[in-house]
C-alpha cells in the first residue's frame, strides 16, 4: 500500500528472487535508505513472473509511474538509490520497464492478479485490491446454491490437471449427505519444472484462503485443509500468516463477517511423494496413512476425508474463485474457448529466453506462448519440442505449435494440460533421453500398489536404458510401445495411467531418434554418452596437452606440441576433452 506523496521501492522476494540474491539486495536498499534519510518506503512483493530477470526491483514514484529494474544485486543496488532516488536519473542500463510491459502486457492475469504487486504478508494490501469482497458478496448476497451456479456458469475447470468442472464438484459435495464436510486445497505440486502453485501462495496467499472460504460456504463445510509439500517453506510461512491475519480480522474462523458461517483452515506438510497429488492418496496422507490411491468410486465428494463428503481443488483453482464471485461469471467466461473458459497459469522452463511464470487466456496457440510471451528459444537455437503436463503429459513437436492451449486440443496431441508445467526443448535435446527421464521419475514415485505401474514402468525403463546405451534390439521398440499401452490401461490411478504418455508421444513424433539409437548406435542430439565417440582432429590439434591433463582416465596420449590421440577402446566418454579444447580440435560423433 503506497502512502500519498511517497516513493515506494518493491523487491521481489519469492523463491526465485531469493535464490537470485533478493534478500541481500533488500538489505542493501534498506541500509541506503536509512543512511541517506530518504522518504522512501521499502516493501517486499512476490514473483511478477519474470524469473529469468531476478532479482527485480520496482520503483514507484508518487505520481504512480513504474520503473522496473532487473538483475539487481547487492553490488549494483546502490545505483538505484544514488542515481534514481537522489539524483532523479534512473540508470537506464538496468531498466527492464519496457520488457516487463511487453511480457506482462501479452498476458491476462486473474489468478496472478496480485503476484508481484502486493506485499504477500499484508492483509491491508490484499484488501485494498478488492480482497475478501468476494467472501462478503457470497455470504451476504448469495445462497450456496446461487454461488455454485455462478461458478458453474463461469466455466471454471480444475486447474490441477484433470479439468473437472469446479462448480459441478461443489454441487456433488453439497448434495451428498454428511454431518461434516471438508474443503481441501491440493498444493502438492510435484511435476519437474512446475512452480505455479508455489508462486501463487508465496505471492498472494490470501487469494487461496479466500477461495477456500467461498468454497466452504458453497458446500456447507466448516473445516479446510491445505496439503502443501514441505519443500515449500516460504509458501507455508506466508500461508500461515495469511490464515492468522484473516482470523484476527474476522474473515476466517468463527462467525465470519458477523454471519453464522464459520470456517477454519489447517495446513498439512506433505513429505514430497508425487503420488499424493492424486486425490485419494492425498486423503490417505491427510489421515496419517500411507499415501496410496484407492479405487473410485466412491469419489471424495461422496466419501473423502474421514469418509465425509470432501471437495478437493488445487491452488490455482481457488485463486480464481474470489475474482469470479466479485466480477461475475460472464466476465471470466469471456476469456478462453467454448469448453475451456478463463485463463491458465504456466511455468515456462527449459531452453527459453524468458523462463518464468505466466498467465494467458485459454485457446492461445502454443507457439504464441513460446515465441511471444516466452521470447523464443535461448541462443536462437532450433525448437524441437515442448513437454506439457509434466510426467503425466507428453512431448509436442514443432509441427503442432499452432495447437490451441485448451483441455481438448492439447489432449488430442497425446499430451495433457496438467497443472501447467511447460518445458521447452531445442535441437540439443535427445527425445529418447527425455522420455527416459520422465519415466524414471514415474517409476521412482510409483507407490507400488498395482502391478502395471510397479513393474510395467520398470520394464519400460529398462528398455529405454538399453536404447540410450546402444544395447537394444529392433524388436524392443514394438515391445516398449505395447508395454506403454498395457500400463496406461491397467494402472490403478492417474499416475500410472498417464505415466507412459512421454514415451508414447516421443515414439509418435520422434520415432526416427529411437531408430537412430537402435539401428545406427548414434544419438542425433549427442546427449547419450555411451553412443558418443570423441576424436581429435590432428590438423587442428597443436599439442597443448589441455585435453590430456583433464582426461581422468589418462587415455589421451601425444607429445607436447604434437597432435594427440584418444584411445577409443578405453575412452570413458566423459567429454572433458571436448569441454577444455580451445581450438575445436575435439570432434564428437
Amino acid at each position: 500500500m503506497q502512502e500519498h506523496g511517497k516513493t515506494v521501492i518493491k523487491v521481489g522476494l519469492s523463491t526465485c528472487g531469493i535464490a537470485a540474491g533478493g534478500y541481500k539486495t533488500y538489505d542493501v536498499l534498506d541500509k541506503e535508505i536509512a543512511k541517506n534519510g530518504l522518504n522512501v518506503e521499502l516493501q517486499r512483493t512476490g514473483c511478477i513472473g519474470m524469473c529469468y530477470a531476478e532479482p527485480i526491483v520496482d520503483v514507484i514514484t508518487p505520481d504512480g509511474k513504474l520503473y522496473s529494474y532487473g538483475g539487481v544485486t547487492e553490488e549494483n543496488a546502490t545505483r538505484i538509490i544514488d542515481e534514481h532516488i537522489r539524483k532523479g536519473e534512473p540508470p537506464e542500463d538496468m531498466l527492464i520497464t519496457e520488457e516487463r510491459e511487453d511480457v506482462v502486457g501479452q498476458q491476462t492475469r486473474i489468478a496472478l492478479r496480485n503476484c508481484g504487486v502486493i506485499d504477500p504478508e499484508s492483509l491491508d494490501d490484499y484488501r485494498e485490491r478488492g480482497g475478501y469482497k468476494g467472501t462478503e458478496k457470497a455470504i451476504k448476497e448469495m445462497t450456496p446454491e446461487q454461488l455454485i451456479e455462478e461458478v458453474l456458469r463461469s466455466g471454471l475447470r480444475g486447474r490441477g490437471g484433470a479439468g473437472f468442472p469446479t462448480g459441478l464438484k461443489w454441487r456433488f459435495t453439497r448434495n451428498n449427505p454428511g454431518d461434516q464436510k471438508y474443503v481441501v486445497c491440493n498444493a502438492d505440486e510435484g511435476d519437474p519444472g512446475a512452480f505455479m502453485d508455489r508462486s501463487i501462495i508465496e505471492g498472494d496467499p490470501h487469494s487461496v484462503v479466500e477461495g477456500m472460504s467461498i468454497a466452504a460456504y458453497a458446500i456447507g463445510a466448516s473445516e479446510g485443509h491445505v496439503y502443501c509439500r514441505a519443500e515449500y517453506p516460504l509458501a507455508i510461512i506466508r500461508l500461515e500468516k495469511a490464515i492468522k491475519d484473516a482470523k484476527e480480522a474476522s474473515l476466517l474462523g468463527e462467525n465470519i463477517l458477523g454471519s453464522d458461517f464459520s470456517f477454519n483452515i489447517k495446513i498439512k506438510k506433505g513429505a514430497g511423494a508425487f503420488v499424493c497429488g492424486e486425490e485419494t492418496a492425498l486423503i490417505a496422507s491427510l489421515q496419517g496413512e500411507r499415501g496410496m490411491p484407492t479405487l473410485r468410486p466412491p469419489f471424495p465428494a461422496e466419501k473423502g476425508l474421514w469418509n465425509k463428503p470432501t471437495s478437493i481443488n488445487n491452488v490455482e483453482t481457488f485463486a480464481n474463485v474470489p475474482w469470479i464471485v466479485l466480477h461475475g461469471a460472464d466476465k471470466f467466461a469471456a476469456y478462453g474457448t467454448e469448453k475451456s473458459k478463463g485463463t491458465k497459469v504456466f511455468a515456462l522452463a527449459g531452453k527459453m529466453k524468458r523462463g518464468g511464470l505466466i498467465e494467458v487466456p485459454m485457446g492461445i496457440p502454443l507457439g504464441d506462448v513460446i515465441y511471444g510471451v516466452g521470447g523464443g528459444i535461448r541462443d536462437d537455437k532450433k525448437f524441437k519440442g515442448v513437454q506439457l503436463g509434466g510426467p503425466s503429459g507428453g512431448c509436442i513437436p514443432e509441427t503442432l505449435l499452432d495447437t490451441p492451449v485448451d483441455y481438448d486440443s492439447v489432449g488430442k496431441t497425446g499430451a495433457i494440460m496438467g497443472s501447467g508445467g511447460m518445458i521447452v526443448m531445442d535441437e540439443t535435446t535427445c527425445m529418447v533421453d527425455v522420455a527416459k527421464f520422465f519415466l524414471n521419475f514415474v517409476q521412482l514415485e510409483s507407490c507400488g500398489k498395482c502391478v502395471p505401474c510397479r513393474l510395467g514402468t520398470k520394464r519400460m525403463l529398462e528398455i529405454l536404458t538399453r536404447i540410450t546405451e546402444g544395447n537394444a534390439k529392433p524388436e524392443e521398440l514394438d515391445l516398449l510401445e505395447e508395454l506403454a499401452y498395457y500400463v496406461r490401461e491397467g494402472a490403478l490411478c492417474g499416475l500410472g495411467q498417464t505415466g507412459p504418455n512421454p514415451v508414447l508421444t516421443t515414439l509418435n513424433y520422434f520415432r526416427d531418434e529411437y531408430v537412430a539409437h537402435i539401428m545406427d548406435r548414434k544419438c542425433p542430439a549427442r546427449v547419450c554418452r555411451e553412443l558418443l565417440t570423441y576424436v581429435i582432429d590432428t590438423e587442428l590439434c597443436n599439442g597443448c596437452r589441455r585435453c590430456a591433463k583433464r582426461c581422468p582416465a589418462e587415455f589421451i596420449t601425444g607429445e607436447k606440441k604434437e597432435p594427440h590421440v584418444i584411445d577409443q577402446e578405453k575412452c570413458i566418454k566423459c567429454g572433458n576433452c571436448y569441454d577444455v579444447c580451445r581450438f575445436d580440435a575435439v570432434l564428437v560423433d
